[in-house]
């Protein structure tokens, strides 16, 4: 049913907690299986340092959690936006079709992460405060 990958990112699930003072937080939710993700990412120089998950749902969001942010780490904000849901279960060798949501969720809280990252470089641009290294 689950392929090996899916089977040791939920057994050892990568880049686990919250990051203090992060960037950018995301946060995505489905209301049909209870799943929910919240992902929080630091970003140096348009670049992607550090990023952390937690999730509330099946062994399948968790595998997708932490597939997602091995997928993101070091990659620009731009690259990190390409990654699609699709990609994500790919990356794991795929996931029974019940559980596709759970790659769409992954990729949605990277999104949306990365979303508030930009909203806010902008808001303190607009202050004149400058923002990981840019004004």
């Amino acid at each position: 049913m689950y392929s090996e990958k899916v089977i040791d990112h939920f057994n050892n699930p990568r880049n686990v907690g919250e990051i203090p003072d992060a960037d950018g937080i995301g946060q995505v939710g489905n209301a049909k299986c209870g799943d929910i993700m919240k992902i929080s990412l630091s970003v140096e120089n348009n670049i992607i340092k550090d990023i952390k998950f937690k999730t509330f749902g099946c062994g399948a969001a968790v595998a997708t959690s932490s597939m997602v942010t091995e997928m993101v780490k070091g990659k620009t904000v731009e690259e990190a936006m390409a990654v699609s849901n699709r990609a994500v279960a790919e990356a794991l060798g795929g996931l029974p079709g019940e559980k596709l949501h759970c790659s769409n969720l992954a990729a949605d809280a990277v999104h949306a992460a990365l979303d508030d990252y930009v909203e806010k470089q902008g808001t303190m641009a607009k202050k004149g405060i400058a923002f990981d290294g840019q004004t």
